[in-house]
């Protein structure tokens, strides 16, 4: 179960990453938005805040989840409990961000003057982020601030938790499987963490004290961060989730492997 939401959690990313990549190139590429549209704009920044949260969502939940695989697997057994603390934690991590930004992104609205399209993302000039502070700010706290906060506060409840039990059981076995897992979701959290710390600072800044060289500097720069999760975490499977991959290769190609195990006579 928990390859499986590491599953989800990627491909979220690789479609996330196939969306923005095309129209990131295009911009590096031209210099300039090339379709300096209303539509455009809003479709792409949609599509970036939308999958960019998800992931926030989704690693927050799994963060909080590996406890439960660790210290109490058996809850996950029971079909009402597996429901209730597995799958709709996930599917709500899925639907709630589209929500959010159909409502922010579509439905308030301006004239769509707004918009540079000598910037990245059109410069992120979304209308309620203009001209509706209460929702800017829920979503700078809620969406962006809360799942970051619940990441690294679960990586570090989860390590201490893991190693005070290291010294009242001495099962070798158990504590090897617990350190793997406490391993494996620290550093992908770990990529979250630092994707997502640059822009919840800098945001804080600009907030604070704004100025034209500090929100070129965001607009060039740090908001590029995030797309590092997208970036590493293809890598970060690889090298780390060891029986991530047997799993996957098990259902991408089971009659392949079946063909080649070795069979009693």
């Amino acid at each position: 179960m928990q390859n499986r939401s590491l599953l989800i959690l990627f491909m979220i990313n690789l479609v996330g990453l196939l969306t923005d990549m095309p129209m990131s190139i295009d911009f590096y590429y031209f210099q300039s938005v090339r379709f300096a549209t209303v539509d455009y704009c809003t479709w792409w920044t949609f599509t970036l805040f939308s999958f960019a949260v998800i992931g926030e969502f989704l690693m927050a939940v799994i963060s909080i989840q590996r406890h439960f695989f660790i210290f109490q697997a058996h809850v996950f057994q029971n079909r009402r409990k597996r429901y209730i603390f597995y799958y709709l934690p996930l599917i709500l991590s899925i639907i709630y961000p589209i929500l959010f930004y159909i409502y922010s992104i579509f439905l308030v609205t301006c004239d769509g003057s707004q918009w540079d399209f000598t910037l990245p993302v059109c410069g992120f000039a979304n209308c309620y982020f203009l001209y509706d502070a209460a929702l800017t700010l829920f979503d700078y706290v809620f969406n962006n601030t809360v799942p970051l906060a619940v990441i690294f506060i679960a990586n570090v409840v989860l390590i201490i938790r893991v190693v005070k039990q290291k010294r009242h059981r001495q099962q070798r076995f158990v504590w090897k499987k617990h350190r793997r897992m406490t391993i494996q979701l620290v550093c992908i959290s770990s990529l979250y963490l630092i994707a997502w710390s640059p822009v919840i600072i800098d945001t804080l800044i600009l907030n604070i004290s704004p100025s034209p060289s500090l929100i070129q500097f965001h607009m060039n720069y740090v908001s590029e961060f995030p797309n590092l999760a997208c970036y590493g975490l293809p890598w970060v499977y690889a090298g780390l989730l060891s029986e991530f991959k047997k799993w996957m290769l098990k259902r991408i190609s089971p009659a392949r492997i079946a063909a080649h195990t070795v069979q009693p006579v």
